[in-house]
């Protein structure tokens, strides 16, 4: 009680007398940055539109506060009110997938990246001929910056941020570091340093919360550069990812939460909203809001065992149920058209790379093997979508289920392979798509075993489902055994796009990653020669998979059993 006392007298003091003295890019707990900060002049509006696109981790669907949360997220909720909601918006599961497809415009069955993550000792990244959406930005002559999260691979320098696009980089090249520290470990006595300026250790920048530093150097950026030229902004926070770590002033305000891990999780959900507040008044103060776009979107559903909440959407992050894959986002823009208000237009992170390639003055389409579409008109004049479906993924490495058949599937699919496909109203999912929950925001500080068990609707022996996302977005009323026809036309869905996959890039960890051997730091690795060698060898074994599919499979699968049972916990 002592120590709340104290710390409740510090933060009065602190919002009394101490505002003038901080860091205005430091977000604060007092309110909005000085009116004179959005009449600075703006660029001409001839010019292509500055874009600025954030992106969080692991937030989940009920953690915002226009969504009914018991989490202040004030500046979220004020952009969102005053630009378009997107409230029929998709994301992927996990973290590569979603970065992979924000920033290729392609799905993953096309980036051979359809299975979990790259992890850090995997001789993988984002495939290096595929044009990025900030290289297509530096062709129209965006200057193009990175503040945050890559989780893409950087086993290779070629795969690094600075080597796909960016002209400057400063954040973490793997998916889950300290928030101070920036260590990581990827198993016991696997640990390095991750935190990266350019293509260097940034060693002088530890200590730091990584919340107030991404902010800050978003700052620096828009203080360094003119309006006049066009710029691409990238901020992937780290935020709100485990470990649960927050500045102390932002845990007071959530001291009467019961849940520890909920506390800790809304305070750095607050931390983060401020964060963007500091990011929109820099936009103002520099010149660049007036002709801007503001992207803010999540990358995957929240992890309801990390003080996340998707409530009251079904499942949570690493599932295909819409607590999954339904995503937050909004766009807020000077430049729309029609502003404050909510779109049901259907939107998938895969359409941000040619809607903004659109927007920059370039041409993007499928002709350039995206899967994404332009979603502009949608989005600004309140359009129809030009988007009919959403393929959520085909994963043919992942746990088969046991209860899945190619007769399930009416002789064309075989229901035991992880799927999920989106057509109009209807979405199908096939497989294993992961705990099938309806999990109440956590206010106790623990729930007894039973009420975990009230809801857990997901039956062991089903490997079909079919529900009509728009008259039951909860997905509480399985049709599959009703409308057997729709099963059958979406089941054939997947089997056209399935046709269009490349192999699964999914390599063995290499021991000459260990940070040991960087120095301690996380970093590139691997030579020229050393990838031309796994990619040889990566053809031999497919060589060798088509000859003996079967013993493949065998050796394999009790090893991708056990890597899938940790993609599915918090860790990750």
């Amino acid at each position: 009680m002592a120590m709340h006392a104290l710390t409740g007298f510090s933060l009065v003091s602190l919002l009394s007398f101490g505002y003038l003295s901080w860091n205005w890019a430091k977000p604060s707990l007092v309110a909005d940055a000085p009116a004179e900060a959005s009449e600075q002049p703006s660029a001409a509006p001839s010019q292509p539109p500055h874009i600025i696109f954030i992106l969080t981790d692991d937030q989940g669907y009920h953690d915002v506060g226009y969504h009914g949360s018991d989490i202040e997220t004030p500046t979220l909720d004020r952009l969102a009110a005053e630009g378009v909601k997107l409230e029929n918006y998709y994301i992927q599961p996990i973290c590569t997938p979603s970065r992979s497809q924000l920033l290729t415009g392609r799905y993953q069955i096309h980036t051979g990246l359809q299975h979990s993550i790259i992890r850090p000792r995997q001789p993988n990244c984002l495939p290096l001929d595929q044009v990025t959406l900030p290289q297509k930005l530096q062709e129209l002559g965006y200057s193009t910056h990175m503040v945050g999260k890559w989780h893409l691979g950087f086993y290779r320098k070629e795969c690094l941020p600075t080597r796909r696009g960016f002209d400057t980089f400063l954040g973490s090249l793997t998916g889950n570091v300290d928030y101070y520290t920036y260590d990581n470990c990827d198993g016991p006595g696997v640990c390095g340093f991750d935190l990266h300026e350019g293509e260097s250790v940034a060693w002088g920048l530890s200590g730091q919360y990584s919340t107030l530093l991404y902010a800050q150097r978003v700052s620096h950026i828009l203080a360094s550069q003119s309006p006049r030229q066009p710029l691409f902004l990238y901020v992937a926070f780290q935020a709100v990812h485990t470990p649960l770590q927050s500045p102390r002033e932002y845990l007071y305000r959530y001291r009467t939460m019961g849940n520890v891990a909920r506390r800790k999780y809304a305070a750095m959900v607050t931390c983060m909203d401020e964060a963007v507040r500091n990011i929109t008044w820099a936009l103002k103060r520099y010149g660049f809001y007036n002709n801007s776009v503001i992207i803010f979107s999540s990358d995957n559903g929240g992890q309801t065992f990390s003080g996340g909440s998707n409530w009251p959407l079904r499942g949570r992050k690493g599932t295909y149920w819409e607590g999954g894959v339904r995503g937050l986002g909004f766009v807020h823009s000077p430049l729309l058209k029609r502003k404050r208000r909510t779109s049901r237009a259907l939107v998938h992170i895969t359409d941000w790379y040619p809607t903004l390639v659109g927007l920059a003055g370039g041409t993007a389409s499928a002709a350039d093997g995206l899967d994404g579409y332009d979603v502009w008109p949608a989005i600004s004049e309140g359009r129809a979508s030009p988007r009919t479906e959403i393929l959520h993924n085909i994963d043919p490495l992942y746990n088969h289920a046991r209860h899945g058949s190619l007769e399930g599937g009416f002789g064309i699919w075989n229901t035991a392979v992880q799927a999920a496909i989106r057509v109009g109203e209807w979405k199908l999912l096939t497989g294993d798509p992961g705990y099938g929950d309806w999990i109440p925001p956590q206010t106790l500080a623990a729930f007894p075993g039973s009420w975990w068990n009230l809801e857990r609707m997901a039956s062991a022996r089903q490997a079909v489902w079919l529900f009509n996302i728009s008259a039951d977005p909860y997905e509480r009323e399985d049709l599959a055994g009703q409308r057997p026809d729709v099963v059958r036309a979406l089941l054939a869905r997947l089997v056209d796009y399935n046709r269009t996959a490349i192999p699964v890039r999914y390599p063995a960890e290499n021991p000459r990653a260990h940070p040991d051997f960087n120095g301690g730091a996380w970093g590139p690795w691997a030579s020229e020669e050393e990838e031309e060698e796994e990619e040889e060898g990566r053809a031999r074994s497919f060589s060798r998979g088509r000859r003996k599919k079967k013993c493949k499979i065998c050796k394999l699968r009790s090893f991708f059993r056990k890597l899938n049972t940790r993609l599915m916990s918090h860790r990750i």
